[in-house]
């Protein structure tokens, strides 16, 4: 009798309407805890919908994808650039002699080192000279224990290179300077700054594909074919030690 008393009060239909916001908030806890949170994310996707990135947002993604995609290409291109320095290094093979900087001139207009190695270990007249970061000169003298060296930007040096990847060919005029300039041979050159420049193969007083430098500023102005400033890949204040060749 007890227990249907209870029910009969708890089925009352004024008890009823009067708890039923209770039993509405029950209701959404249990679709809640057996949906495991799916139909409020549905909910939320539905009501925020107008806010939704537009165009606007769509147009800096793509420019940062765009981005992204200029840096993978610039990062295999300096992959590319690097396999290949390796190889033009590899063709260098030869009778490399080490030798010691033991005076150095570049502050003034003559560009010139003094190594600590000359006649008598076999340095010759003409040997080209190179360190760390690509070619510094030739051998213009040599006594049996010393050598000088005509540096790449010393006013009587010339030297004939080209654009790392055969895309044009000039002569490299030294001015006193740690930039000299390269004047192009072909008017219609395709050059940019930071394009490498390297000796080449037309050039009968070093081997081919030494590292110069680097383009840092073009003249398209210039006659009869264009010019440009070259910053010097070997930093000459800084090295104590050469290879001769």
């Amino acid at each position: 009798m007890a227990l249907r008393t209870n029910l009969k009060r708890l089925l009352n239909p004024r008890l009823l309407l009067a708890s039923w916001p209770w039993l509405l908030l029950l209701a959404a806890f249990a679709v809640l805890r057996f949906s495991k949170g799916a139909l409020l994310l549905d909910f939320y996707a539905q009501a925020t919908r107008p806010f939704w990135p537009g165009s606007a947002q769509q147009e800096w993604l793509q420019k940062a994808q765009r981005f992204e995609d200029q840096q993978r290409i610039a990062l295999l291109e300096a992959k590319l650039q690097e396999q290949q320095q390796h190889q033009a290094l590899q063709l260098q093979k030869g009778p490399w002699l080490t030798a010691a900087v033991i005076n150095r001139n570049i502050q003034g207009w003559w560009q010139q080192l003094i190594l600590g190695a000359g006649a008598l270990e076999g340095v010759r007249v003409g040997a080209a000279v190179t360190a760390p970061g690509g070619l510094l000169g030739r051998v213009s003298s040599v006594t049996p224990s010393t050598a000088r060296v005509l540096l790449l930007g010393d006013p009587s040096s010339r030297v004939a290179v080209e654009l790392q990847g055969k895309r044009g060919q000039g002569i490299l005029v030294g001015d006193g300077t740690s930039r000299p300039r390269l004047a192009f041979l072909d008017k219609d050159v395709e050059v940019l700054p930071g394009d490498v420049v390297i000796t080449s193969p037309a050039s009968t007083i070093f081997p081919a594909n030494l590292i110069v430098g680097v383009v840092q500023k073009v003249n398209f102005e210039a006659t009869p074919a264009p010019e440009a400033l070259i910053q010097l890949s070997a930093p000459v204040k800084a090295i104590d030690w050469v290879r001769v060749r």
